[in-house]
């Protein structure tokens, strides 16, 4: 089921117009303007092999970033009640530190109609050129009091926005 929201954001950052007229159909006008501005400066899209890294990295005029793609049914997705999630995301955390990159959480609301994409990132101190403003204004994944990371959709960017931002920053 993952593969389907991969692909799903593949297209949408390769300004696929068949992927971007699909996720478009129920956006109000604001949301659909701003993932239409993909058509401007679209990303080429590299979808990563199997489950040991990240599951997309997007690539445009000075900005890479790896993506890691979730998706759910509640808008909470809590890294706690998986293992794997937790490794998964302190190893992101760990090979953006050591190369200078922003790790990028996009995670899927299944249940939502309009801008179902929420962007996040995850605290890997500062970053410096084109990605400082960026790492700046995206939400990060807060720890819980446990020290657990926690994704709420909620408190997300919008794809719509990220993607309105990022062309805007490269133009």
């Amino acid at each position: 089921m993952g593969k389907i929201f991969e692909r799903e954001l593949k297209g949408i950052l390769n300004a696929n117009e068949d992927v971007l007229a699909r996720v478009t159909k129920t956006c109000d006008a604001m949301e659909r303007m701003g993932y239409l501005r993909i058509r401007e400066k679209p990303f080429m899209v590299v979808r990563g092999a199997g489950s040991l890294g990240v599951d997309l990295v997007a690539i445009s005029a000075g900005l890479s970033l790896p993506i890691e793609v979730k998706s759910s049914t509640s808008d909470v997705l809590r890294f706690s009640r998986n293992e794997k999630l937790a490794i998964q995301a302190q190893e992101m955390i760990d090979d953006c530190r050591r190369v200078g990159l922003m790790p990028i959480y996009a995670f899927r609301y299944k249940r939502q109609r309009g801008d179902a994409w929420r962007i996040f990132t995850l605290d890997v101190g500062p970053l410096n050129g084109r990605l400082k403003p960026v790492y700046q204004r995206l939400p990060k994944i807060m720890p819980s009091k446990e020290g657990n990371l926690i994704m709420r959709w909620n408190d997300g960017m919008p794809l719509s926005r990220f993607i309105d931002y990022v062309v805007a920053l490269q133009s």
